[in-house]
C-alpha cells in the first residue's frame, strides 16, 4: 500500500491542513474563510484548486499578498482535466464531476505521496479537508495514503439529511417523484414541513438510477468513511435535524456563520479595531459603485437581488423578475451576471428590445451591477430585503445582516433551504417553481411593507442566537476549537 512518508521532524511544526474544495464561486469562497480562520489559529494551510479558479481569484483579489501574512499557507493548483474554454456550469456541470474524479483523482494522490502540498517547514499533508460533494475519490485517497479526512459540507443540515435519506426514499418508492405537493415521509424529523418540491432539485430524476441522482447519494455515504463531518449551520438553527444526523454521523462540526468567525479573528488580530470590509473570494469583478448608490438611498428601502454564480434563466424569466421589481415602486439593487442570462435563440442576449417602462423604472428607482460585495451590500443601512437564489452562504450573510428574504431556489440543496426559509425558519418567503411578475410584485411588498415586521423580528432573533453561537462558549465557536483541537491531535498520533 502507498502511503504519505512524514518528515522526521515534522511533529514539532504545526499541522499541515490540505483544503480541497469543489471549483465553484460558493465553495471556494466558504473554504478559503475556513482557511484564513485555521491560519489565524497557527495551523499550516495549503488551499488546493484549480488553474481555473485559481487564475478568476488572483485576478480580481489581492490573494497571494493577503496569505502571505501567514506562516506555512500556500496555494497550490491541480488540473481539473477539462480545457480552458470549458463552461464547467450548466448541462455540462456533469463533464468536470467526471474529470475530476478520473483526472484530478490520479494527480492528487501522485502530490500528496511526493510531498507536493507542502513546504521545507511542514512537508506531509497531516489532514485533509475535502469538499463534502468530492468524498468519493478524495476519502479513497486519504484511506490509501493514512491521511486523517474531514468533509466541509456547504449544505444546510436539513438538505444534507435530505440527501443521506435518498436510499430510504428509493426503497420506500418515494421515489421517482408523483406528487410535488405531498409531504415527504421517509426524512425523518422534516415529516411536517417537507414537500416532494422542497427535496434537492437532483430528486426530480424519472429514473431512480439516474447517474447524479445515485452519484449524489454515493457521495454522501463515503462520508461515513471519514473522521468527521463539518457542516455550515449552526445548532440553534438546525439543532433537531443535527440530531438525527449524528445517529449516522456522529462527530460533526457545525461552525456557521464561517464569515462572521473570520470577521471577529481577524478584529482580535489587528488589536480589537473595527474591520472595515471583509477580504473578498470573488471569482467575479466586483463593481463598488452599488456602494455609491446605496449611500443616496433612504434608511430601509432597497430589496437586494443576486441569484448567486451558477443560477442561469431565461430571458423570459428575467423579464417577470424584471417587470415584478419595477411595478412594486420599491428600490431595488440587481447583481446580473453577464452570463446569467440563457440565450434562447439568435440575437436574443437578453439586452436587446428592453421595454421603455423597465428602463425607466430602473433609472428611476434601481441600480444593476454585474456583482455586487455581498457581505457590504446585505450589511448597508438602505438594505431591508434579500431575493436570493438560497444558498447556503447568502442565507447566513442574510441573517447575520438582519435581512429577510424572498428565495427563488435554482438547484441542489437550495430548494431545502428555501423552505426551510419559509416554514421552518420563517424568515422570508418562498417562491420556488414560481416566475411570474405579479407574484414577485407582491412578495416584494409582503417583505419590504405589508408583513415586514413579521419578518424582521424572526430573522433579528437568529441573528441575535448567530452572534451568541460564535462568541466565546457559543455552540459554533467551541465546535470550531474542538476542530482545530481534532487537527492537533490527528497531528500527533500521524503514522510513523
Amino acid at each position: 500500500m502507498e502511503k504519505q512518508v512524514p518528515h522526521p521532524q515534522e511533529n514539532l511544526c504545526p499541522p499541515r491542513v490540505l483544503l480541497f474544495p469543489l471549483p465553484e464561486q460558493g465553495h471556494v469562497n466558504r473554504m478559503l474563510k475556513l482557511a484564513e480562520v485555521l491560519a489565524l489559529a497557527g495551523l499550516h494551510v495549503t488551499f488546493l484548486t484549480t488553474p481555473f479558479i485559481h487564475n478568476r481569484l488572483t485576478r480580481h483579489n489581492d490573494i497571494e499578498t493577503r496569505f502571505a501574512s501567514y506562516p506555512g499557507f500556500l496555494l497550490k493548483t491541480i488540473s481539473d482535466g477539462l480545457p480552458e474554454d470549458h463552461p464547467r456550469s450548466g448541462e455540462r456541470k456533469m463533464e468536470l464531476f467526471i474529470s475530476l474524479n478520473t483526472v484530478t483523482k490520479r494527480l492528487l494522490k501522485h502530490m500528496l505521496a511526493t510531498h507536493q502540498l507542502g513546504s521545507n517547514l511542514s512537508p506531509s499533508v497531516s489532514c485533509i479537508i475535502a469538499d463534502g460533494t468530492l468524498a468519493g475519490f478524495t476519502t479513497d485517497i486519504a484511506t490509501e495514503l493514512q491521511i486523517p479526512i474531514l468533509h466541509f459540507h456547504g449544505f444546510c443540515a436539513c438538505a444534507f439529511w435530505a440527501c443521506s435519506s435518498i436510499p430510504n426514499l428509493i426503497v420506500t418508492g418515494e421515489l421517482p417523484v408523483r406528487d410535488m405537493d405531498k409531504l415527504v415521509t421517509g426524512v425523518s424529523g422534516m415529516e411536517s414541513f417537507l414537500r416532494f418540491r422542497d427535496l434537492p432539485s437532483f430528486c426530480r430524476a424519472s429514473d431512480t438510477k439516474d447517474p447524479i441522482l445515485q452519484g449524489i447519494a454515493r457521495e454522501t455515504r463515503h462520508i461515513s468513511r471519514g473522521q468527521g463531518l463539518i457542516l455550515h449551520t449552526f445548532e440553534e438553527l438546525e439543532g433537531p435535524i443535527l440530531s438525527h444526523i449524528r445517529t449516522k454521523y456522529p462527530n460533526i462540526y457545525s461552525i456557521a456563520p464561517i464569515h462572521t468567525h473570520l470577521k471577529l479573528k481577524l478584529k482580535l488580530k489587528h488589536a480589537n479595531k473595527e474591520v472595515s470590509s471583509q477580504p473578498f473570494n470573488s471569482l467575479f469583478e466586483i463593481d463598488r459603485t452599488c456602494m455609491t448608490w446605496l449611500d443616496a438611498q433612504p434608511l430601509n428601502s432597497v430589496i437586494y437581488v443576486s441569484f448567486g454564480s451558477t443560477t442561469v434563466m431565461t430571458n423570459d424569466q428575467l423579464m417577470e423578475f424584471w417587470y415584478g421589481l419595477v411595478k412594486s415602486k420599491q428600490r431595488f439593487l440587481w447583481a446580473i451576471r453577464h452570463d446569467m442570462v440563457h440565450i434562447q435563440g439568435e440575437g436574443d442576449d437578453g439586452k436587446n428590445n428592453i421595454p421603455a417602462e423597465l428602463t425607466e423604472g430602473t433609472k428611476e428607482r434601481g441600480y444593476m451591477v454585474g456583482w455586487a460585495p455581498q457581505e457590504e451590500v446585505l450589511e448597508h443601512p438602505s438594505v431591508c430585503g434579500f431575493l436570493t437564489h438560497s444558498g447556503m452562504n447568502s442565507i447566513l450573510e442574510s441573517i447575520m445582516a438582519g435581512v429577510p428574504m424572498i428565495c427563488w431556489p435554482y438547484h441542489a440543496d437550495q430548494q431545502v433551504i428555501s423552505r426551510c426559509v419559509s416554514v421552518m425558519w420563517k424568515i422570508g418567503l418562498d417562491m420556488k417553481d414560481v416566475c411570474e411578475r405579479n407574484i414577485v410584485e407582491k412578495m416584494v411588498n409582503d417583505l419590504m411593507v405589508e408583513r415586514r415586521e413579521e419578518f424582521q423580528k424572526a430573522v433579528d432573533d437568529y441573528r441575535r442566537l448567530a452572534i451568541k453561537s460564535v462568541s466565546e462558549g457559543g455552540s459554533s465557536y467551541s465546535n470550531l476549537d474542538r476542530l482545530i483541537q481534532d487537527i492537533h491531535k490527528m497531528n500527533d498520533k500521524f503514522p510513523i
